[in-house]
């Protein structure tokens, strides 16, 4: 079964629909164990795509080109996941601008999203 969430974001009325799962108690609760799920694998993808261009490019530049264009592509659909969670998640979570650009500008800094996953995620799901 399907439910459809009606949201308004900075003034713009947006719609989506989410499952309904049984045993789940709230939409906010479910997008933000998702949201933390993605959070924590953006960071992951993050760190791997930095490692991939440190340290496989100076010593194998043939599996660096072979691995760039999977882990690039998986690092960007994680990054966009978390961004658009993120503003899904601004009005139900109550975030201020200052940590909702906070968990915005981790999304572009190593190991950021480790830290929006433990301050200001952790306690609220």
């Amino acid at each position: 079964m399907l439910k459809t969430i009606y949201f308004s974001v900075s003034g713009i009325e947006l719609t989506t629909i989410i499952p309904n799962f049984a045993g789940i108690n709230s939409k906010n609760n479910y997008m933000l164990k998702i949201f933390k799920v993605t959070a924590i694998l953006e960071g992951i993808s993050y760190l791997v795509l930095f490692a991939n261009m440190l340290i496989i490019k100076t010593n194998n530049p043939e599996l660096y080109h072979t691995l760039l264009r999977p882990l690039g592509m998986t690092h960007g659909i994680l990054f966009i996941g978390y961004i658009i969670l993120a503003f899904l998640l601004l009005k139900s979570q109550n975030w201020d601008l200052k940590t909702f650009g906070i968990i915005l500008i981790a999304s572009l800094i190593p190991f950021g999203t480790f830290y929006v996953e433990k301050k200001y995620l952790e306690k609220n799901a």
